[in-house]
């Protein structure tokens, strides 16, 4: 896993940054309103582009994260990251990459 983004939490979610080897974006995590217990709880936007969406979850330890899917056009397929609060910063959060297995 890497580290691909940084970010802040504010007052409507976490706005920051996605750094890559071919992507240099800045990124707002906005919280939704969903009524759904499956929906997400935050849209990603690049601009006023949507990009993805991310999922509220907790860790086995009771630490509180968001599971994120990123997608464009110019990828080859879907960008999955968790957002998780630094350990020695807080309020500050990074955004970690992984690839999933093909489905």
């Amino acid at each position: 896993m890497a580290t691909i983004g940084s970010f802040k939490k504010d007052d409507n979610g976490f706005t920051g940054v996605i750094n890559t080897l071919t992507l240099t974006s800045k990124v707002r995590f906005i919280r939704t309103d969903s009524e759904s217990d499956r929906g997400p709880s935050h849209r990603l936007f690049a601009g006023k582009t949507e990009i993805g969406a991310a999922w509220a979850k907790t860790s086995k330890e009771g630490k509180a994260y968001l599971s994120a899917k990123i997608d464009d056009p110019s990828f080859h397929t879907a960008v999955y990251a968790t957002l998780i609060e630094e350990a020695d910063t807080a309020g500050s959060f990074s955004l970690i990459w992984s690839r999933r297995s093909a489905e």
